[in-house]
């Protein structure tokens, strides 16, 4: 069976239009088949983002597990002096990446990458946002928290969106038992929204 975290999707592309508004501006994507949420923007994605776009990010963002580029893509358009890596195992969610950065005026700002989790990345990030692919099983979600404390500027944060029912308990004391600290910033109809940082070194 396939899957959208698959590195190569075999259903057949069926390109399409999606749009959404948030913070009154309206913004507009190409989706496929064989990709997350292919037709309209999920409801973590929109309540993540309710919380990451008034905290002005700086710097540079990686949006990992970034599908066709929902958050990733957002956060540079309301954030005009950031830098942001959108990684993805899944080809085909990559190329609409690149796609609708090209759509919306972002390319110079934005990097497409694929990689198996943290597998091409190296960093450091100012910030990593992460809507995990749950249905990929702890191993995968797991190993993105591990891989974000490494690759995080000191006093730099992880973002995470999680249903509550879908683990956000469990991710939480996990992630804290990673970074030693984790903030939930937001409860928005079951979802969940975690910030941890990486303590700054003597």
């Amino acid at each position: 069976m396939a899957h959208y975290y698959d590195s190569d999707p075999q259903s057949a592309s069926k390109i399409r239009e999606i749009s959404f508004e948030i913070y009154d501006r309206k913004i507009t994507l190409k989706t496929d088949n064989g990709v997350f949420s292919k037709s309209r923007v999920d409801e973590g994605s929109l309540a993540f983002l309710k919380v990451l776009l008034p905290l002005n990010l700086t710097g540079k963002i990686l949006d990992l597990g970034c599908g066709y580029g929902t958050i990733g893509l957002t956060i540079a358009m309301f954030n005009k002096d950031v830098r942001v890596t959108l990684a993805d195992i899944n080809k085909r969610a990559l190329a609409l990446c690149e796609e609708n950065a090209k759509l919306l005026g972002l390319s110079q700002r934005v990097t497409c990458l694929q990689s198996d989790i943290f597998e091409n990345i190296e960093g450091p990030y100012d910030s990593i946002v992460v809507n995990p692919p749950i249905r990929a099983g702890k191993k995968v979600t797991w190993a993105m928290y591990e891989g974000s404390l490494q690759r995080l500027i000191d006093g730099g944060s992880l973002y995470v969106v999680i249903r509550k029912n879908q683990g956000g308990p469990s991710a939480s004391k996990y992630i804290e038992s990673l970074f030693g600290n984790v903030e939930l910033l937001k409860k928005d109809k079951g979802y969940y929204v975690y910030k941890a940082t990486r303590a700054k070194q003597n």
